[in-house]
């Protein structure tokens, strides 16, 4: 049986009578695609171990913060199924009906269904919000508006014009690093946005994969995400640097002595770096490697990113740990 654990860290293929058996918050967790959080956690993680150094530090503003931009991020997964099931996209053999479970389009959920899953996690994204706004005024405002403008229009028209992986570094980065300091301490730090900015290379690299897996069905389907526009050979270059960057850029601030030196701990992830670049370097194999999950075949390349990805930020958030004494 399914457990919330295995929701957490991977989207599990269930079919109907597991689905009858599971708990709700489970069946919550594999229709938001829970297991992608953690990347959202991170930055809000981020923004609070910068924050938790400031005297104005509140630990119940920066929790109300970090479950508003988890509400935000499930809210937005569940908006991306709902459009392109509504939209015939994920239907046939597209690779979103392939990898896990899409609770819509495999009819787990009832429209009825799906619309009450997401209310509930928008309802508690939007009052995390309204708090937040009600403490810290118009700068948050701002904030939770270019939040909920991303939720809403992300999956449709950005993603299709090609601005979908720009809106993430965008929303990774500076929104929600950013934003968390200053929901936490009441005010803006450049240097919790640079640091944040930096992580989203990751979750960036992340959807970049992604949607060069996807690319010919995309491709087919209208769906002119970057990948599709620049083309295959250049999107991968393009992924791998991004990766590149995500490994040096916080070393890169240690030494110029913008940040803290243990960033340096980030250098410890050049090996998988390496061969995630061995990855990006060739195209993607036709068939599954027999040592590959099949859990997330076909995707190939988003899954090595990830991996990468969650390495880079366990080993950054190490690191701010030792400025808390300093």
């Amino acid at each position: 049986m399914t457990r919330l654990i295995d929701a957490l860290r991977t989207v599990p293929r269930v079919d109907a009578s597991a689905w009858a058996a599971l708990p709700v918050w489970t069946r919550w967790a594999i229709a938001a695609r829970a297991s992608v959080l953690g990347m959202t956690l991170a930055s809000a993680a981020i923004g609070g171990l910068v924050a938790l150094r400031s005297a104005d530090f509140s630990l119940l503003l920066w929790l109300l913060a970090a479950i508003g931009l988890l509400a935000a991020h499930a809210s937005n997964n569940l908006i991306n199924d709902w459009i392109d099931s509504a939209r015939g996209l994920d239907r046939g053999d597209y690779h979103r009906a392939r990898y896990g479970t899409h609770a819509l389009g495999a009819g787990l959920l009832s429209a009825r269904q799906m619309a009450l899953y997401l209310g509930c996690t928008a309802a508690v994204a939007l009052a995390s919000a309204a708090l937040a706004v009600a403490v810290r005024g118009a700068p948050a405002l701002w904030l939770a508006a270019a939040g909920a403008f991303f939720v809403l229009f992300y999956t449709w028209p950005l993603k299709g014009l090609g601005l979908g992986e720009p809106a993430v570094l965008l929303v990774w980065g500076p929104l929600m690093t950013g934003g968390t300091f200053h929901v936490a301490c009441g005010a803006w730090s450049w240097s919790a946005a640079a640091l944040g900015t930096a992580y989203a290379l990751g979750p960036t690299a992340v959807l970049f994969g992604k949607h060069l897996d996807k690319r010919t069905a995309d491709a087919a389907r209208g769906i002119r995400t970057l990948p599709v526009l620049i083309g295959e050979r250049a999107a991968r270059r393009g992924t791998a640097a991004l990766l590149v960057l995500l490994v040096v850029l916080p070393p890169a601030l240690a030494v110029a002595g913008l940040a803290t030196p243990w960033l340096l701990l980030c250098l410890l992830a050049a090996p998988r770096l390496r061969r995630v670049l061995g990855v990006f370097a060739a195209p993607a194999p036709r068939e599954r490697p027999a040592r590959f999950p099949e859990s997330v075949w076909p995707l190939w390349y988003a899954p090595h990113a990830f991996a990468l990805t969650r390495r880079v930020a366990a080993l950054l958030l190490l690191a701010l740990v030792p400025g808390l004494f300093s």
